[in-house]
């Protein structure tokens, strides 16, 4: 038998073999392309989010491979899910097939025992205590005076004709009234400090982890250790005032030194600090940013911002005479076009995009198996800015929202702007009522006008790219 014709024996039987274990393999693992080695496609993924349109990243992948496809980010294989069943079971699972996990900067920044990093009994205890922390009555009776209290005080400073820079304003304030949550601390010349120290870290995220190649990620691991050395013997010594007999704060951290004598077992300084760190996280970088972006929605929208000032005005003119001008929760409750603001703020700009879990056993995903150890990507973004679940989906459209009650809008699982599960966001509440607060004193004290153009980034974490400069006139 010569050559050819042994090719031409083997070859059909071989093509077979080649097709039965592509098709194997396509049913094991979601379709996609890793990019380059190493790196994958993070620079691509960089790039596109540092637009203000980083749609046609998962949108030409779901067209080419569907809502489930395969990548490579941040150095791992990653499996993207833009499908809202698919990531409300990875969500619903957290614990049972999956465990959260995130890109190594992100580890490495927050800390091993930060809140996100937390896993099995640990991570319940310490959510359940935040959870409690900021629920409705502690909120109502006491954390709501803080939010107006240092809202008014930031908005005070601020002067006619002044050209505001918007996000730097709104991280001050929840900056500050993160850190007397937590720590009892009113603003002073030491937390001004730590926030400076704070701001490298967040810009250290996304970075790829390697301090000797990139040195936004080294100065953030440097800014990281500073925090740390910062916060501990605040720590420290408050744990000697709590052992005293000392105390009387209502705080985050009076709440973690009670939960040591539940018999749950005590926290190391180390612990503590990564934890608050996290919480700083949560605090400060998404409630800042959605006060930013619904002031320029609202302002890009002018109908919305009038029936948004007409509500406010409503409660200012109530509580005209009364014995305090601050609000109360009343007050906070009789907001119903502000909560549809904010909804379709936390829709529209997705500060938090989606989020990070590992596989602990092979799992079933729309399909395909995924193996153990795999990362997945549920993506809360692509959902919410799709055409398909919201019309007109990439419009702010704040109305939309006052169909919930006639039951025409049914969202199911289609909206996670807290994520869901056991990891959902225990501050939501919170940021709700601070943003509501804000946005009550702003409509009821100035006007404004943006000073130039701006326009949405959402990398490393979703901002403006000029911090949206405005020129304020008070009333």
């Amino acid at each position: 038998m010569d050559y050819t014709t042994l090719f031409f024996s083997v070859f059909p039987l071989l093509f077979f073999f080649i097709i039965i274990i592509h098709s194997s393999r396509r049913n094991k693992n979601p379709p996609g392309w890793t990019g380059f080695p190493l790196i994958g496609e993070t620079l691509q993924l960089i790039a596109a989010y540092k637009t203000d349109n980083p749609e046609p990243f998962i949108d030409k992948r779901v067209t080419r491979f569907g809502p489930i496809f395969t990548t490579h980010v941040f150095g791992e294989e990653t499996v993207f899910s833009t499908d809202p069943e698919t990531n409300q079971y990875i969500l619903q699972n957290e614990g049972r097939f999956f465990e959260a996990s995130y890109p190594g900067s992100i580890a490495n920044l927050l800390g091993k025992h930060s809140l996100v990093l937390m896993k099995g009994n640990l991570h319940k205890r310490m959510h359940s205590l935040t959870m409690s922390f900021a629920n409705s009555p502690i909120l109502r009776n006491h954390l709501l005076l803080d939010i107006d209290r240092l809202v008014r005080l930031r908005l005070d400073s601020w002067t006619e004709g002044r050209v505001i820079l918007l996000m730097e304003e709104a991280k001050q304030i929840t900056f500050e009234l993160t850190m007397k949550q937590l720590l009892s601390y009113d603003p002073c010349e030491w937390t001004e400090g730590l926030r400076k120290e704070y701001m490298l870290v967040i810009e250290g995220f996304f970075s790829i982890p390697i301090p000797f190649i990139f040195s936004t990620y080294r100065r953030a691991i440097q800014a990281r250790r500073k925090v740390g050395e910062a916060l501990t013997p605040v720590v420290r010594e408050r744990r000697r005032e709590m052992t005293g007999g000392g105390g009387g704060k209502k705080d985050m951290l009076a709440a973690l030194f009670a939960e040591e004598g539940t018999g749950g077992g005590g926290f190391s300084d180390e612990e503590i600090v990564d934890y608050m760190l996290a919480l700083l996280v949560a605090g400060y970088e998404t409630t800042s940013t959605l006060m930013t972006l619904a002031v320029k929605f609202l302002t890009e929208t002018p109908l919305a911002l009038s029936q948004l000032k007409e509500e406010h005005e409503a409660i200012k003119s109530r509580k005209n005479g009364g014995d305090s001008q601050a609000l109360e929760w009343d007050d906070y409750k009789s907001m119903p076009f502000t909560q549809c603001v904010v909804d379709e703020t936390l829709r529209v700009a997705n500060i938090i995009s989606g989020v990070f879990r590992r596989t602990t056993v092979d799992v079933n995903l729309g399909g395909y198996t995924i193996p153990k150890g795999r990362k997945v990507f549920a993506s809360f973004r692509a959902v919410h800015l799709d055409h398909q679940h919201f019309k007109d989906a990439r419009t702010f459209n704040p109305w939309r929202w006052q169909n919930m009650t006639s039951g025409e809008m049914n969202l199911g699982n289609k909206y996670a702007p807290f994520g869901g599960g056991p990891r959902r966001c225990p501050g939501a509440e919170l940021g709700r009522a601070a943003l509501s607060v804000f946005l009550h004193y702003l409509v009821t004290q100035f006007s404004w006008v943006a000073a130039e153009e701006d326009k949405l980034v959402f990398f490393p974490t979703t901002r403006t790219q000029k911090r949206y400069p405005i020129i304020v006139r008070r009333l």
